[in-house]
């Protein structure tokens, strides 16, 4: 075994048992700490709870690294499809280390929290991300796949919001919709045409054909099939935020003429 592969090995290992850990013991002890609120949710909430924690943390460390990547790695910038970045390689393995960890707790807890979408989203992404850890291809790609996952702490943090009862039209919730409504779009949606567009400039390349017919194909395909995933969480957020916007106009209305009516 060389040294990328133990190096693979060992950042999945560790990446998995951090986040077991996290999720069965430290997300506890925490967020009683911090969050009062968090000791009186019911036995379900609190497993929902400690996954989003998990996804959140696991969110910010690979979306950290993802964006220097995106930025300052030359070995990935300089060949999208043949640069081999072992930066890329740890952050991949990071992250295939949770999902990893979040499938055996979605199937642990499949009555709580289970959901196919997820189920397809993980495996998916794992036998996209084997291809860059086990052939060292496609290292710049499989990167700014991963920048995708900067939108996660604000769509957990909606949910911690809705968990604790905080009231819809509260401030925190508002800024937190907001934000969640645009990273999403940006890092999800706005980032599909350059991406495709770069796809098809490579397609027929030396490069591109020198990948093989297995990855050329797994490549499209699996990332059409995240893609579409995006799109319809896309419409499902967009929907919410168009509710949201349109109850608190309401609201506002009504106020107008309550004062109206008390001049």
């Amino acid at each position: 075994m060389d040294t990328n592969t133990k190096l693979v090995f060992s950042t999945v290992f560790t990446s998995f048992f951090t986040f077991q850990l996290l999720f069965h013991f430290i997300s506890y002890w925490f967020s009683a700490k911090v969050s009062p609120g968090f000791n009186s949710l019911s036995f379900e909430k609190k497993i929902e709870w400690n996954s989003r924690v998990v996804s959140t943390c696991h969110s910010l460390v690979v979306g950290i690294f993802g964006l220097y990547v995106f930025f300052f790695d030359e070995a990935a910038k300089a060949d999208p499809l043949w640069g081999d970045s072992s930066f890329v390689k740890v952050t991949i393995s990071i992250s295939s280390g949770y999902l990893i960890s979040d499938l055996l707790i979605l199937i642990l807890y499949w009555k709580v929290i289970g959901d196919k979408y997820f189920i397809i989203h993980h495996c998916t992404a794992l036998y996209a991300y084997s291809f860059v850890l086990k052939d060292g291809v496609l290292a710049y790609i499989g990167n700014f796949r991963l920048l995708a996952e900067l939108s996660s702490p604000f769509v957990n943090q909606r949910w911690f919001f809705e968990a604790l009862k905080y009231p819809k039209f509260s401030k925190a919730n508002v800024i937190n919709g907001i934000l969640m409504t645009v990273v999403f779009f940006i890092v999800r949606i706005v980032s599909m045409p350059p991406f495709y567009s770069y796809i098809y400039s490579v397609l027929g390349t030396e490069a591109y054909i020198r990948l093989g017919f297995l990855t050329q194909c797994s490549w499209i395909s699996t990332c059409i099939v995240l893609d579409v995933m995006n799109v319809m969480w896309m419409i499902k957020i967009t929907k919410g935020c168009v509710k949201v916007i349109s109850l608190i106009r309401q609201e506002k209305a009504k106020s107008s003429l309550q004062n109206g009516k008390l001049d």
